[in-house]
């Protein structure tokens, strides 16, 4: 459909463990990499969206988990304030 389309983006799927523990896939199917392990982008925009659409009541701590289908488990620890930026916390690692 996006190649049909011509819509170069990512499809999220996103599912809660529970309240504080949320599941992630940013699958990349227009690009080289079939799929992003970690980002950081992302999460940030689904703490907006998990505010916004009353998912979580802020202020919110959450964990999301993404990057284990393809071998680099990750976890981005979000802050979820009642109205200013989400931040994003966590570490990188160097892919070459």
């Amino acid at each position: 459909m996006l190649d049909e389309h011509g819509w170069p983006a990512t499809i999220i799927v996103l599912w809660p463990e529970s309240a504080e523990r949320w599941h992630a896939r940013n699958i990349f199917p227009v690009g080289s990499i079939a799929e992003d392990p970690a980002t950081g982008a992302a999460a940030a925009a689904t703490g907006g969206y998990l505010r916004g659409s009353h998912a979580v009541k802020p202020p919110a701590s959450i964990v999301i988990y993404q990057g284990s289908h393809v071998g680099r488990p990750s976890q981005l620890p979000v802050q979820i304030p009642p109205s200013a930026r989400i931040v994003v916390s966590g570490s990188a690692a160097r892919i070459a």
